[in-house]
């Protein structure tokens, strides 16, 4: 099994001006988050088929293993792959060591 399997956008929600909620934002299952080491209200990189962004990710346990929501992420579509990475803030990847 892969450590980041791809998931699915089941819902794309725009928001619009005047929204309370706004922004890029993923909501997913526990199961996947845990897979993936992320915690509720954590920035994580969405990764699609043309870009990448940082989001807010969110947790959901009513969201069936695989699937995702996402509100305002560019280029992610309902039905879409895409893959979720938590940035790696420890290490300096220039360098190749501890930061």
């Amino acid at each position: 099994m892969s450590a980041n399997p791809p998931l699915r956008v089941a819902r794309f929600i725009s928001s619009r001006r005047g929204d309370a909620e706004r922004g890029p934002a993923v909501w997913m299952n526990p199961d996947e988050a845990n897979l993936r080491l992320i915690l509720e209200g954590e920035l994580a990189w969405v990764y699609g088929p043309s870009r990448h962004e940082l989001a807010t990710m969110h947790i959901d346990p009513a969201l069936p293993r695989g699937d995702v929501i996402v509100r305002d992420v560019l280029g992610a579509d309902p039905a879409q792959s895409i893959r979720i990475v938590k940035p790696d803030f420890d290490t300096d990847r220039r360098r190749g060591h501890f930061a």
